[in-house]
Protein backbone atom coordinates (compact mmCIF):
# COMPACT_ATOMS: atom_id res chain seq x y z
CA UNK A 1 0.00 0.00 0.00
CA UNK A 2 1.52 3.32 -1.06
CA UNK A 3 1.15 6.17 1.35
CA UNK A 4 0.51 9.59 -0.14
CA UNK A 5 2.12 12.75 1.11
CA UNK A 6 2.29 16.48 0.58
CA UNK A 7 5.65 17.99 -0.34
CA UNK A 8 6.61 21.53 0.67
CA UNK A 9 9.72 23.07 -0.83
CA UNK A 10 11.77 26.13 0.15
CA UNK A 11 14.86 27.67 -1.41
CA UNK A 12 16.68 30.21 0.76
CA UNK A 13 19.93 32.12 0.67
CA UNK A 14 22.48 30.25 2.83
CA UNK A 15 22.73 33.15 5.28
CA UNK A 16 22.29 33.11 9.07
CA UNK A 17 19.30 35.46 8.98
CA UNK A 18 17.23 32.86 7.07
CA UNK A 19 17.78 29.95 9.48
CA UNK A 20 15.01 31.31 11.74
CA UNK A 21 12.63 31.55 8.79
CA UNK A 22 13.18 27.87 8.02
CA UNK A 23 12.75 26.96 11.72
CA UNK A 24 9.43 28.80 11.92
CA UNK A 25 8.15 27.31 8.68
CA UNK A 26 8.98 23.74 9.68
CA UNK A 27 7.59 24.23 13.20
CA UNK A 28 4.34 25.51 11.69
CA UNK A 29 4.08 22.37 9.55
CA UNK A 30 4.83 20.14 12.56
CA UNK A 31 2.24 22.00 14.65
CA UNK A 32 -0.38 21.51 11.93
CA UNK A 33 0.35 17.77 11.95
CA UNK A 34 -0.29 17.54 15.69
CA UNK A 35 3.21 17.02 17.11
CA UNK A 36 3.67 17.66 20.81
CA UNK A 37 5.39 20.82 22.00
CA UNK A 38 8.53 18.83 22.91
CA UNK A 39 8.66 17.12 19.51
CA UNK A 40 8.24 20.47 17.73
CA UNK A 41 11.12 21.90 19.76
CA UNK A 42 13.28 18.88 18.84
CA UNK A 43 12.43 19.31 15.15
CA UNK A 44 13.21 23.05 15.30
CA UNK A 45 16.63 22.44 16.87
CA UNK A 46 17.52 19.68 14.40
CA UNK A 47 16.46 21.78 11.39
CA UNK A 48 18.35 24.82 12.69
CA UNK A 49 21.49 22.71 13.17
CA UNK A 50 21.26 21.31 9.63
CA UNK A 51 20.72 24.80 8.16
CA UNK A 52 23.55 26.24 10.25
CA UNK A 53 25.85 23.54 8.86
CA UNK A 54 24.96 24.70 5.34
CA UNK A 55 25.54 28.36 6.24
CA UNK A 56 28.88 27.71 7.96
CA UNK A 57 30.40 24.85 5.99
CA UNK A 58 28.84 24.25 2.58
CA UNK A 59 30.21 27.13 0.57
CA UNK A 60 33.61 28.80 0.42
CA UNK A 61 33.93 32.58 0.52
CA UNK A 62 33.85 32.97 -3.26
CA UNK A 63 30.52 31.11 -3.45
CA UNK A 64 28.79 33.01 -0.60
CA UNK A 65 26.81 35.39 -2.83
CA UNK A 66 25.16 32.57 -4.77
CA UNK A 67 24.96 30.13 -1.85
CA UNK A 68 21.57 28.52 -1.39
CA UNK A 69 20.01 26.01 0.98
CA UNK A 70 17.19 23.80 -0.18
CA UNK A 71 14.57 22.59 2.29
CA UNK A 72 11.92 20.00 1.56
CA UNK A 73 9.23 18.74 3.90
CA UNK A 74 7.53 15.46 3.06
CA UNK A 75 4.32 15.38 5.11
CA UNK A 76 2.85 11.95 5.82
CA UNK A 77 0.02 11.02 8.17
CA UNK A 78 2.47 9.36 10.56
CA UNK A 79 5.73 11.26 10.10
CA UNK A 80 7.50 14.37 8.88
CA UNK A 81 10.60 14.04 6.72
CA UNK A 82 12.68 17.20 6.48
CA UNK A 83 15.44 17.45 3.89
CA UNK A 84 18.12 20.14 4.08
CA UNK A 85 20.52 20.27 1.14
CA UNK A 86 23.18 22.45 -0.42
CA UNK A 87 25.20 22.48 -3.62
CA UNK A 88 28.49 23.32 -2.00
CA UNK A 89 30.45 20.40 -3.36
CA UNK A 90 31.19 16.83 -2.42
CA UNK A 91 32.39 15.72 0.99
CA UNK A 92 33.49 12.37 2.31
CA UNK A 93 30.28 11.34 4.09
CA UNK A 94 31.96 8.54 6.06
CA UNK A 95 34.59 10.83 7.59
CA UNK A 96 31.86 13.40 8.28
CA UNK A 97 29.73 10.81 10.08
CA UNK A 98 32.68 9.26 11.93
CA UNK A 99 33.79 12.69 13.13
CA UNK A 100 30.44 13.55 14.71
CA UNK A 101 30.09 14.21 18.36
CA UNK A 102 32.18 16.66 20.32
CA UNK A 103 33.39 14.23 22.98
CA UNK A 104 36.21 11.72 22.81
CA UNK A 105 36.41 9.98 26.17
CA UNK A 106 40.05 9.02 25.59
CA UNK A 107 41.26 12.63 25.42
CA UNK A 108 41.69 15.17 28.21
CA UNK A 109 39.05 17.88 28.43
CA UNK A 110 41.53 20.53 27.22
CA UNK A 111 41.74 18.74 23.86
CA UNK A 112 38.01 18.53 23.14
CA UNK A 113 37.37 19.69 19.60
CA UNK A 114 35.10 22.59 18.83
CA UNK A 115 32.06 21.79 16.71
CA UNK A 116 30.76 18.39 15.77
CA UNK A 117 27.76 18.82 18.04
CA UNK A 118 25.31 19.57 15.20
CA UNK A 119 25.09 16.11 13.69
CA UNK A 120 25.18 14.51 17.14
CA UNK A 121 22.23 16.69 18.20
CA UNK A 122 20.30 15.99 15.01
CA UNK A 123 20.66 12.23 15.47
CA UNK A 124 19.68 12.49 19.12
CA UNK A 125 16.56 14.57 18.48
CA UNK A 126 15.21 12.90 15.35
CA UNK A 127 14.03 9.31 14.86
CA UNK A 128 15.93 8.64 11.63
CA UNK A 129 18.74 10.54 9.89
CA UNK A 130 20.25 9.90 6.47
CA UNK A 131 23.15 11.81 4.89
CA UNK A 132 23.99 11.77 1.19
CA UNK A 133 26.67 13.58 -0.76
CA UNK A 134 26.29 14.10 -4.46
CA UNK A 135 27.25 17.58 -5.70
CA UNK A 136 26.56 18.89 -2.21
CA UNK A 137 25.27 17.45 1.03
CA UNK A 138 21.71 16.37 1.77
CA UNK A 139 20.50 15.39 5.21
CA UNK A 140 17.07 13.81 5.58
CA UNK A 141 15.63 13.88 9.10
CA UNK A 142 12.51 11.94 10.05
CA UNK A 143 10.33 12.43 13.12
CA UNK A 144 7.49 9.98 13.65
CA UNK A 145 4.17 11.25 14.93
CA UNK A 146 3.17 9.32 18.02
CA UNK A 147 -0.60 8.97 18.18
CA UNK A 148 -2.94 6.55 19.89
CA UNK A 149 -3.33 3.42 17.81
CA UNK A 150 -0.15 3.85 15.79
CA UNK A 151 3.11 2.15 16.61
CA UNK A 152 6.36 1.70 14.77
CA UNK A 153 7.68 -1.67 13.72
CA UNK A 154 11.40 -2.48 13.86
CA UNK A 155 12.33 -0.80 10.58
CA UNK A 156 10.73 2.53 11.53
CA UNK A 157 7.60 2.13 9.42
CA UNK A 158 4.35 2.85 11.17
CA UNK A 159 1.63 0.27 11.31
CA UNK A 160 -1.88 0.39 12.63
CA UNK A 161 -2.48 -1.49 15.83
CA UNK A 162 -5.65 -3.56 16.01
CA UNK A 163 -8.55 -1.92 17.77
CA UNK A 164 -9.74 -3.82 20.78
Amino acid sequence: MTQTSDFIELKMPAKPEYVGVVRLTVSGIANRLGYSYDDIEDIKIAVAEACTNVVNHAYNDTDKEEALMFIGCNVFSDRLEVMVADRGGDIDVNSFINGKGPVDATKPIEELKEGGLGLFLIETLMDKVEINSNSGVMIVMTKFLQRDGVEQDDNGISKETPKQ
